[in-house]
């Protein structure tokens, strides 16, 4: 926690059925680097992973055998560059993306998928256009249309 009393983002925790499945898209797919695991029994049960181009973490936990991992209403954004490289070779190791990249009315470009527990996730690259009100006001326009 930051010193003066804010409030800041640890990390997210994705609940999966199978931890190394998760580990096996979030690592081998995405780039993730693992920094932290967890084993009970001899099964992987948590991982916590940096993402490649920051300090953002995500923990894998294992959901027990009768709970939902559905996470409607939640979908976890992750920024790339070159988006349209990037799910060129998401595509080429068999993986399939929902959305192909596409620029959104709040001038983002964003591709969609799922995890292989059905989370959903927007790869995206907002640029400059980041942090700028004037994208939301083209956001705000564009529902009204």
């Amino acid at each position: 926690m930051d010193i003066e009393g804010k409030l800041t983002f640890n990390h997210a925790m994705i609940y999966v059925k199978d931890v190394d499945r998760g580990l096996r898209f979030y690592r081998d797919l995405l780039g993730f680097k693992l920094i932290e695991d967890f084993r009970y029994e001899g099964t992987q049960v948590y991982a916590r992973l940096r993402a490649p181009g920051g300090d953002g973490t995500i923990a894998l936990h294992q959901a027990g055998p009768a709970v939902s991992v559905s996470s409607e209403g939640v979908r976890l954004y992750f920024e790339v560059r070159d988006l349209d490289n990037f799910c060129r070779k998401l595509q080429k190791r068999g993986f399939y993306i929902t959305q192909l990249p596409r620029l959104m009315p709040w001038g983002w470009q964003h591709a969609y998928l799922n995890d292989p527990d059905g989370h959903e996730i927007s790869l995206y690259w907002a640029g400059e256009n980041r942090m700028k009100k004037t994208v939301m006001e083209a956001a705000r326009k564009a529902a009204r249309t």
